[in-house]
């Protein structure tokens, strides 16, 4: 069983003036053990070594992407597992995005781990479809697109939700004419032929149960809501067995996002 997991650290695991989360972030980690592992907000990862540290701790190889704008992400893999290819797509992303290929027995994996742009819907959307383009370039049925999509599930009613947070971070999630919800990046994603792999493999539970933030660790943007998302093309979502949420423990203030993992069965059939 493969168990890949996508997680926002939080500034790289250590805030300015406040503590430093790094090991609690180390910890979940090696906790939870995932063999694939996407990372999204990685301050101060490019330099000083602290990419290879980390990774070296939680016993993975790291692929990292720089960002001119943001902050770089990264997709880690765990031995055995090869790794077939890995680079950065080169589009303006503002967080950048990775691409890394991995060889398993039911063919190559294809994870592309983005972060996706906080402040614009209209720039998520288009940094989606930057992912679609490289999702159809892939090679092999199996494809993952996973991060910190900072976006909302577009099958969800979020007024309420929406309703109860400060004006200054709800604007980040209501379209510009006319101030509807903005949930069109999800919505091209779905449209490309991904599957949510979360609502998909977790059908009857409470919305509650698949929420990232806020965490104990606080978030005045937060309102309680699904913005970290596992999206699998058709062939991997029938193989996924399990898709849930990290709660508890050090993740509760590792970061202000809790984890999302999936298990997903890639024996060859």
């Amino acid at each position: 069983m493969l168990r890949v997991m996508t997680w926002n650290i939080r500034t790289g695991g250590r805030d300015r003036g406040g503590p430093d989360r790094l090991d609690q972030v180390v910890q979940v980690v090696n906790e939870q053990a995932p063999d694939v592992l996407a990372l999204q907000e990685l301050r101060g990862f490019d330099r000083g070594g602290l990419m290879a540290e980390v990774a070296g701790r939680v016993g993975m190889t790291p692929r990292l992407a720089r960002s001119c704008f943001g902050q770089p992400v990264a997709v880690l893999v765990r031995p055995p597992l090869q790794t077939i290819e890995a680079g950065t797509l080169r589009r303006p992303f503002h967080h950048a995005a990775a691409r890394v290929v991995v060889a398993t027995s039911a063919g190559p994996l294809t994870v592309l781990g983005t972060h996706l742009y906080p402040y614009s819907g209209g720039r998520r959307r288009m940094e989606v479809d930057w992912l679609v383009a490289a999702m159809r370039r892939s090679e092999g049925p199996l494809t993952l697109i996973t991060g910190d999509l900072n976006s909302l599930d577009p099958t969800v009613d979020h007024t309420a939700r929406l309703g109860g947070m400060p004006s200054l971070y709800r604007r980040r999630h209501l379209r510009r004419s006319g101030g509807d919800v903005d949930t069109r990046a999800i919505a091209r994603l779905l449209a490309a032929g991904l599957v949510d792999l979360w609502p998909s493999s977790a059908a009857g539970a409470p919305e509650t149960e698949g929420l990232t933030v806020p965490t104990r660790l606080g978030g005045a943007e937060f309102a309680g809501m699904r913005l970290d998302y596992l999206l699998g093309t058709r062939a991997l979502a029938e193989r996924v067995r399990d898709c849930r949420v990290i709660r508890g423990g050090a993740a509760d203030t590792a970061s202000d996002h809790y984890p999302l993992l999936a298990e997903v069965d890639l024996a060859d059939s």
